[in-house]
């Protein structure tokens, strides 16, 4: 009976893994997908995900969740980075060749950290935002 149950728990949990890895794998594989941290400004902790351009929005999904559903959706005209900076000790899980940009959205305000690559591609898509209006 045991040794059915341990069968059966090995089992879900090669199952949650493989579930884990195939959607960071099929959000990754779009065009304009790319690992980004999110943090709202003042929060301790850091969450690691993968962010869409997506036409008008920036869509955030958490890593660490099983939810087809973005977490945040981030409107490209209500984005105003205010600042940008290099990780600090504080900032802990944010690897060290990163950058972390402070901004504004209509979510709030919030810090993104990304690879230093993939800082000109946001910002350009940032700025290339329709003028309000139109």
């Amino acid at each position: 009976m045991t040794t059915v149950l341990l069968v059966l728990l090995a089992v879900a949990v090669v199952a949650l893994v493989a579930t884990f890895v195939l959607r960071r794998r099929f959000l990754l594989s779009g065009l304009g997908a790319v690992t980004m941290w999110l943090r709202p400004v003042g929060a301790p902790r850091w969450s690691v995900g993968v962010a869409w351009y997506s036409g008008e929005q920036l869509l955030w999904y958490r890593a660490l969740s099983l939810s087809v559903r973005p977490t945040q959706r981030l409107c490209r005209s209500e984005f105003h980075v205010e600042g940008r900076r290099r990780p600090t000790v504080e900032d802990g899980a944010v690897p060290d060749d990163s950058q972390v940009l402070i901004c504004r959205t209509g979510a709030g305000p919030q810090e993104l950290a990304m690879d230093s690559s993939t800082v000109t591609g946001f910002l350009s898509w940032i700025e290339s935002a329709p003028p309000l209006g139109r």
